[in-house]
């Protein structure tokens, strides 16, 4: 089996997998068959392909007949039919004019050679010489002085350096929506990371709903595959600035001047006494007066402007959490397992050899999940758990604790001084005289008092009564 074979075996593995599963019934799987007949799936070569009821059909029962290998495809014995003078032809012309479709250069050769090759064999053959990407290779384009549409179409993100709070410098991530210039997330930090940018995006996305583009600028923060997958996941369109041209975001930079102006101005000569009280103030400032104010270019204030457009759509939470899961690349060793960041799972043998994504939540790594080509291939099985969390997942330190003014110590040395000063005080030596049960009151010749203990005779009271006498 080549490697060919091989990728295409491990799609159908992967497609029957479950649906091959003994313990299910006739009808649950009639059921799930026909569920996966009716999806477009990431079949071999990256292609988005479409399987049908029978042919999945056919490959549970080559699967349950003859294991992993029987998915693989019969290897081809005949020679190509395309003459390589024509596949060279085909690399020539796209070469030459890179925004010709791969239809277009299979039009040109048969025009010029009187036939040829069939627009999906120049399709494949540009697609194997990496030629089927963009054709101009240009980036997106840097936005101008312009405004979107309607709330929803543009948000850009940009981060903003603050001041220094209980100890440690702070920076603010924040995403405004170009429309209405509203503040949709934003978040104080300690660390200029991903993991407090996606804590900004993720409110945004969850209390503003799902923008279609996202412009940011090229920061290793914005830059992370992190965020790239959940903005893919969610369907967001992720544009990075040029490097060295900031051309767009302009409108961010001034609410970043307001927030200089305003905001840190008072914090200057009220600083709070750690991150949770600057993110708290700063959440009312921009609700109470930042999203209130009459906007001077829009002629409305930010909050209105954002309501008045079509209703959010807001993303589901099973939804915005798939999209924060992080995920890397490993390859299945030969003993069906995979290392990821000091941890190390058993994974499916099926897999062994391949390249498969593994998911995880950053802040904790002992369950992760694997998928190959989209499609989930179950939990990964700790074999031995070196790291808890993720290196770069480093959460906020948490704010000292306020003192409660009680020294424990010094209770003590007070109260053993007191317990020292009652043991000195001066001793009547008169009392050493007293028959027993009565004590001394007080003075030389103070009078004498008995005790509750009952008395054998009657001296003692006879003894009060001449006293009261």
């Amino acid at each position: 089996m080549n490697e060919a074979q091989r990728e295409v075996a491990l799609f159908r593995y992967s497609l029957v997998r479950e649906a091959a599963d003994e313990s299910l019934s006739v009808r649950q799987r009639g059921r799930l068959v026909r569920e996966l007949a009716t999806r477009d799936h990431a079949g071999p070569h990256d292609r988005r392909v479409r399987v049908a009821r029978g042919t999945i059909d056919r490959w549970i029962r080559a699967y349950r007949a003859g294991g992993f290998d029987a998915l693989a495809p019969a290897s081809r014995t005949g020679e190509p039919t395309t003459e390589k003078r024509l596949l060279d032809l085909a690399e020539a012309l796209k070469r030459e004019v890179p925004a010709r479709t791969g239809a277009q250069v299979a039009q040109i050769i048969r025009t010029a050679e009187g036939g040829g090759p069939s627009e999906r064999t120049v399709q494949r053959h540009l697609a194997r010489l990496g030629l089927n990407t963009r054709p101009d290779g240009s980036p997106p384009q840097a936005f101008g002085r312009f405004e979107a549409a309607a709330p929803g179409d543009l948000w850009t993100g940009d981060a903003l350096h603050g001041p220094v709070i209980a100890g440690r410098k702070t920076y603010l991530f924040a995403f405004i929506d170009d429309h209405s210039r509203a503040l949709v997330g934003y978040r104080w930090g300690h660390s200029e990371d991903t993991v407090r940018l996606e804590a900004a995006f993720r409110a945004a996305l969850g209390s503003r709903g799902v923008p279609r583009m996202t412009y940011v600028d090229n920061g290793s923060a914005y830059v992370s595959k992190q965020l790239l997958r959940a903005c893919a996941s969610l369907g967001v369109r992720l544009v990075h600035s040029k490097p060295g041209r900031p051309e767009g975001r302009g409108k961010i930079e001034r609410v970043f001047k307001t927030v200089r102006m305003q905001f840190l101005v008072e914090i200057e000569a009220h600083p709070p006494t750690d991150l949770d009280e600057l993110n708290r103030r700063f959440a009312a400032w921009v609700e109470t007066v930042y999203h209130r104010s009459v906007h001077s270019e829009t002629g409305e204030a930010p909050l209105d402007r954002l309501l008045a457009g079509e209703p959010p759509a807001l993303p589901t939470p099973a939804a915005l959490h798939e999209a924060f899961l992080w995920s890397e690349t490993r390859r299945v060793t030969k003993t069906a397992t995979i290392s990821v960041h000091s941890n190390t799972f058993e994974v499916d043998a099926a897999l062994v050899g391949s390249s498969v994504e593994v998911v995880f939540d950053p802040f904790d790594m002992t369950s992760v999940e694997i998928r190959f080509r989209g499609r989930p291939m179950g939990k990964g099985i700790p074999v031995s758990i070196g790291r808890h969390a993720h290196p770069q997942a480093r959460p906020e330190t948490a704010p000292a604790p306020s003192p409660t003014g009680i020294d424990y110590l010094g209770l003590l040395a007070d109260r053993r001084e007191a317990e020292i000063t009652a043991a000195s005080r001066p001793i009547t030596y008169s009392q050493l005289s007293l028959p027993p049960g009565e004590i001394q009151l007080g003075g030389t010749g103070g009078q004498r008092a008995t005790t509750d203990e009952p008395s054998d005779d009657n001296t003692s009271s006879d003894h009060n009564k001449e006293n009261h006498s």
